[in-house]
């Protein structure tokens, strides 16, 4: 948008002519998530609280429209990494967030994990390595004190706070593991969610076992400060659950699968505390996966 057209509309944002406002805000709107630098500016230098809502308004809707737009490109990309998917989600409370804060502080474990490990080591003496790291190093833990916080489900958050619920905790897991060439990918399990210890490593996107070699080893539990655990467990944890046995229980999922339940975590988070316009905006979000 041209940048003196931009200067007027802004100028105009608190006209109190309501017809006025609507249009500026049509126009506006029609902008590019580029122009959110020059409203903040504008908002900076105001005293008046009806021109500060107003563009406060505008610049949510600009970059909700530009999440969207970035959450269906992630989708439809080849590769839809897990970790940038669960930036994505929390650029929803953080749109300023950047991808690199979160990829650091993951190479960070990473690099310590890394160092641990010496080959040839088993599946199981890895998987000890990186528990060791993960929850007695860094002393990532259940969020159990506020476990339907919004919180839980924004990935900068969890990394910072090292609390997080079962999905956000292994979304950290599995980055950390993937990015060591170690083949562990989630498993959507109702009521918690695991991971899978695979004996090869899967497509990326679909995270699809399509090979008779691609089986599990064993399983691992990040709330239970990644306890292994197997095949019997789980169907006993569905019996006492009154759950159906689908073999979608025992297999990895897709990234997108993830990602949207990540997203359902937090419509659910945002309802137990009545945020109903933010739980309707990540509903919208989540229809953008289904799409």
């Amino acid at each position: 948008m041209d940048t003196k057209k931009l200067q007027a509309l802004i100028s105009l944002l608190d006209d109190p002519d309501t017809e006025i406002y609507s249009s500026v805000e049509s126009e506006l709107l029609k902008g590019q998530v580029e122009i959110v630098s020059e409203l903040e500016k504008a908002w900076e230098v105001s005293g008046n609280d009806v021109f500060q809502k107003r563009v406060e308004n505008i610049i949510h809707s600009l970059q909700f429209v530009n999440l969207k737009k970035d959450l269906k490109k992630w989708k439809e990309t080849r590769t839809n990494e897990l970790l940038y998917g669960a930036y994505l989600v929390a650029r929803y409370q953080y749109p300023e967030l950047k991808f690199s804060e979160i990829s650091g502080s993951v190479n960070e474990i990473k690099k310590d994990v890394w160092f641990e490990l010496n080959s040839p080591l088993t599946s199981l003496e890895n998987i000890r390595i990186v528990n060791y790291v993960l929850f007695d190093k860094y002393k990532f833990a259940r969020n159990s004190k506020e476990l339907l916080s919004p919180s839980n489900n924004f990935i900068n958050d969890v990394l910072k706070s090292r609390k997080g619920n079962p999905l956000s905790l292994s979304i950290i897991y599995s980055s950390v593991c993937q990015s060591l060439g170690l083949p562990v990918y989630g498993v959507n399990l109702p009521k918690n969610f695991i991971l899978v210890y695979l004996d090869e490593e899967i497509d990326v996107k679909t995270e699809k076992c399509d090979t008779p070699h691609c089986s599990a080893l064993f399983y691992i539990n990040p709330i239970n400060n990644g306890a292994i655990i197997g095949k019997k467990e789980i169907e006993i944890f569905l019996k006492q659950q009154k759950l159906s046995y689908l073999d979608n229980y025992f297999n990895p999922c897709s990234n997108v699968d993830i990602v949207k339940r990540l997203l359902n975590n937090l419509r659910f988070s945002y309802d137990s505390i009545g945020e109903d316009e933010k739980k309707k905006e990540v509903m919208e979000l989540a229809g953008v996966i289904e799409e």
